[in-house]
């Protein structure tokens, strides 16, 4: 994992300015600036407004008692598109742009809720679904109110 993050860490800045540079040898340093300048205020102004309405989407489903995560998730990646439009770079902007349009969000969330799903173990009082046969040491717990005339414990 940390190896992986070493390499995004690097790797993706490094290819980014090798694109950049190539663009403004081929072009002029005008067009690689704006290329860099563009996108960020493109993104800053989808940025605002896919945040505005991830938040009233949460606000919404709080508010008929749902669990937001839908809305959550577009949250986190609207964020994702956030930290990437602030990098730099051309790729790096055309991918967090990408991410600000909701059809490509929706298909990206798809893929992200299937990922996550494989590496969940989902439980149900004693039963099991969806999981992978592996012994983790996760215990599974039961809760029942106490009957009359038990006393909960403190502790």
């Amino acid at each position: 994992m940390l190896v992986r993050l070493f390499l995004l860490l690097t790797l993706v800045p490094l290819v980014d300015l090798a694109v950049l540079l190539w663009i403004a040898s081929k072009t002029g340093w005008e067009l690689a600036l704006g290329l860099v300048i563009v996108p960020a205020v493109v993104g800053a102004w989808l940025i605002r407004r896919e945040g505005l309405r991830c938040w009233r989407a949460v606000d919404r489903d709080i508010a008929q008692g749902q669990i937001p995560a839908d809305p959550l998730l577009d949250g986190l990646l609207v964020l994702v598109a956030g930290a990437l439009m602030i990098t730099p770079g051309v790729l790096t902007d055309t991918v967090g742009i990408a991410l600000l349009i909701p059809p490509v969000r929706r298909l990206v969330k798809r893929w992200l809720v299937r990922w996550i799903r494989a590496r969940l173990i989902v439980t149900r009082v004693g039963e099991r679904w969806s999981s992978p046969s592996r012994d983790d040491g996760v215990i599974d717990v039961e809760h029942r109110p106490p009957e009359e005339g038990e006393k909960e414990s403190e502790g």
